[in-house]
């Protein structure tokens, strides 16, 4: 007999009989995960082995960039800024001269500058380089140092405490303010800000999932399963992030977006189960006190509870999945990273819904007092009203919805997409201050916006570097510098390893290094042809490669998940109509939600409530995140609510009772999961990084568009009006369906009649 019940109805009710072996089992792993993924035992961290820095995909950009760190071995400065100084003062120049000794006996460190210790000072022109605005009546100079070549290592470190110990000591007499900052202290930051808002999100999110899954439940016990769920998640998503980090460059960002998603869909799935494990005991055993549940009914409502909430979940879960899965097919790494990540934690997700999820219902069975939650929806309510107002006037209904979403959607037809350095932290962050007035004060400092790589004798490159000059949009060019032979055993495009040396032109722009100047001159270098071979690069062009590449792989990536998606949807309910008007809406609906991102962050609407400064752009990662992540939820949600309409219908109802009940049924778990997914990304838009922010705000709104407009609208609308058609398939297709599609959807246990 037992061979004869559905797989997920042997996985439920073996989770239920080994609960304690299960429970102990992930209460092991949680503590592994953290304690590994924390380094809480003295080893590195996931947050130490994290990276950060342009979206870059193949092409000119990260071409020109591989040229010049193959060729030029120029150390990552760390700079320390004096402001109020005396310039007149003998003594300064004495302790900034025994600041830059005390810097250069540090073992690695390269050439350390400063104006005070350049031939000539106080006469020589070069000095002022280094003093604001050229100005000593500024009162403001730099002490620059060559710390190595990556951000972060020790010999970084090390200076970096020289200059806040000792030397700040000898130069403190001397200046009102000292600051300390260079990139690896921006990367720093920016990390350190990451992990900030992981924590605020996380401190947001799980109190008040907690405490609307309380009025859901109507007790602590049912309330506290989806949490435990969703600390396993967090600790499952960390210990994967951090094995990623061995086999790939993982972005600082990563982590946060791959963190809530798993969090978010551990809780929705959690809340699915649960809600459904008692509805079961109501079936298995009405009216019968919590207290006095039996071995055998227990395990009978958590085998039911899986094999059909968690036959939802499931496919739920690889359609995420699946929808995650399409970020791989872009060649920029970072995308490829977040695919491949999100895509595991989904996994760890199912893996907990289908496993600790029933071990813990099983457990706290006999706890769940009198098990009249807000779940528990009568046949008659707010959602079955709502469902008959629908039902009245369908193909109005449907019209006025769609259009209320293509207006929405309007804005994110002038989406301009950035790539923010940075800009990244909020205004008020020590390093972007820093970086902020080094742009205004020492235009010297300043990096070039956009930097061109050439192959040509050096009187070529020069000639065409002087008429750069005077090309518009460009305000200076910096002295060539030569990089030296082509290297070898590098396989660059256009590169002739027997020809001349190479040779880079630095240019500056008006504005920053997203602004419209920098955008310009790089397309117009992208496309040049001087008569040698050039690779531009900078954050424009790495940019402007991102682009194309994601625009020769996007319908390739649509295909996949397009496809794919029809065909779980296909093999769930049998039809071809269903999927194919689910596609449409979806698409509708994420347009929906990049219209609203473009006009609160790019158009800089809500910047005092939500607390950022428009740069001008969305982030460049945004828009295929929002796609994939939010196209996912959305048929997160399709399934829940075609799961119930599907069973319904098997039960004899017709088309029109069966989309009213299914609402009615599915509704409140619909509004409370898409409330709770809300909740965790509210709690990641209230942070301080601006792509955090963005993901967060986007993902919250693409989430609660779907769950109301489209779920309780346009969905009971549409299949109102398309009546029986809405199970249509050719008869070839229903011939498959009978043979590898879900024919059941219902419970597996028999009701017993309530006594009395």
């Amino acid at each position: 007999m037992k061979q004869t019940q559905p797989l997920l109805w042997r996985v439920g009710r073996n989770a239920s009989r080994h609960r304690s072996a299960y429970v102990v089992t992930w209460a092991v792993l949680i503590v592994a995960g953290f304690v590994t993924s924390l380094g809480l035992l003295g080893g590195a961290s996931l947050f130490d082995r994290l990276e950060t820095g342009d979206i870059v995909a193949p092409g000119q950009a990260t071409q020109g960039r591989d040229l010049i760190s193959a060729t030029d071995e120029g150390a990552t400065p760390v700079l320390l800024r004096a402001d109020g100084v005396d310039f007149t003062d003998p003594q300064l120049t004495l302790d900034v001269r025994a600041v830059v000794d005390r810097l250069e006996a540090i073992e690695g460190v390269g050439a350390v500058t400063s104006p005070m210790t350049t031939p000539g000072w106080p006469r020589a022109p070069e000095a002022y380089a280094l003093i604001a605005d050229n100005d000593p009546a500024s009162g403001s100079f730099i002490i620059s140092v060559e710390a190595g070549t990556e951000p972060g290592n020790p010999v970084q470190e090390a200076v970096v405490a020289e200059l806040e110990g000792t030397s700040s000591y000898l130069l403190a007499r001397h200046a009102d303010e000292l600051h300390v900052g260079g990139v690896g202290l921006l990367v720093g930051d920016i990390v350190d800000q990451i992990k900030q808002d992981l924590i605020i999100g996380e401190g947001i999110a799980i109190p008040l999932s907690m405490l609307l899954m309380l009025f859901v439940f109507g007790g602590f016990v049912a309330a506290g399963m989806p949490i435990v769920g969703a600390i396993a998640s967090i600790s499952g998503a960390l210990a994967l992030l951090f094995g990623f980090s061995f086999v790939m460059d993982l972005d600082a960002t990563v982590v946060n977006i791959v963190t809530v998603m798993g969090l978010a869909l551990c809780i929705d799935y959690g809340l699915l189960l649960v809600s459904r494990f008692r509805e079961e005991l109501a079936r298995v055993a009405p009216g019968v006190p919590s207290a006095e549940l039996s071995r055998q009914q227990i395990d009978d409502s958590v085998a039911a509870a899986v094999a059909t909430a968690g036959r939802t979940v499931l496919f739920s879960a690889v359609i995420v999945a699946i929808s995650l899965s399409g970020l791989m097919i872009f060649e920029a790494p970072v995308m490829r990273a977040i695919g491949a990540a999100g895509v595991a934690v989904v996994l760890v997700a199912l893996v907990v819904a289908l496993t600790l999820i029933p071990a813990l219902c099983s457990l706290g069975a006999r706890r769940l007092g009198n098990r009249k939650g807000a779940e528990a929806a009568p046949d008659e309510g707010v959602f079955s009203r709502l469902a008959g107002v629908v039902q009245r006037r369908p193909g109005l209904t449907t019209l006025v919805s769609v259009l209320v979403l293509l207006g929405l959607a309007l804005p994110a037809l002038d989406l301009r997409l950035n790539a923010s350095g940075v800009e990244l932290l909020p205004p008020k962050a020590e390093q972007r201050v820093f970086f902020d007035g080094l742009d205004d004060d020492y235009p010297v400092l300043a990096a070039p916006t956009v930097q061109v790589v050439a192959q040509a004798d050096e009187a070529q490159v020069q000639q065409w570097a002087d008429d750069l000059a005077e090309a518009d949009g460009v305000t200076r060019v910096d002295p060539l510098r030569e990089l030296g032979e082509a290297p070898a055993g590098l396989d660059v495009a256009g590169m002739d390893p027997d020809g001349p040396g190479l040779y880079v032109v630095s240019l500056h722009t008006e504005g920053n290094s997203m602004g419209d100047d920098a955008r310009t001159v790089a397309a117009q270098l992208r496309d040049a042809d001087p008569g040698f071979s050039t690779w531009t690069t900078g954050q424009a062009a790495s940019l402007a490669d991102f682009t194309d590449s994601v625009l020769d792989r996007a319908p390739w990536a649509a295909l996949w998940i397009a496809g794919a998606t029809f065909i779980l949807l296909f093999l769930l309910t049998g039809s071809v109509v269903i999927p194919v008007k689910a596609l449409l809406l979806n698409v509708v609906s994420l347009g929906a939600s990049l219209g609203i991102l473009v006009w609160v962050f790019q158009e800089g609407h809500l910047e005092s409530v939500l607390r950022f400064e428009s740069v001008g752009g969305i982030e460049s990662v945004i828009p295929l995140m929002v796609l994939a992540f939010g196209f996912g939820l959305s048929m997160d949600y399709e399934v829940f609510l075609l799961a119930r309409i599907i069973e319904l219908h098997e039960q004899g109802h017709d088309d029109d009772t069966a989309v009213r009940l299914g609402l009615q049924r599915s509704g409140r778990i619909i509004t409370s999961a898409a409330l709770i997914m809300v909740i965790v990304f509210a709690g990641f838009a209230v942070g301080e990084m601006l792509v955090i922010k963005q993901t967060g705000f986007a993902l919250a709104v693409a989430v609660l568009i779907d769950a109301t407009l489209v779920r309780m609208i346009i969905v009971p609308a549409t299949m109102t009006m398309l009546g029986r058609w809405n199970w249509w398939a050719p008869r070839w297709m229903k011939r498959v369906h009978a043979r590898w599609g879900v024919s059941e959807h219902g419970s597996p246990v028999a009701p017993v009649p309530e006594p009395g």
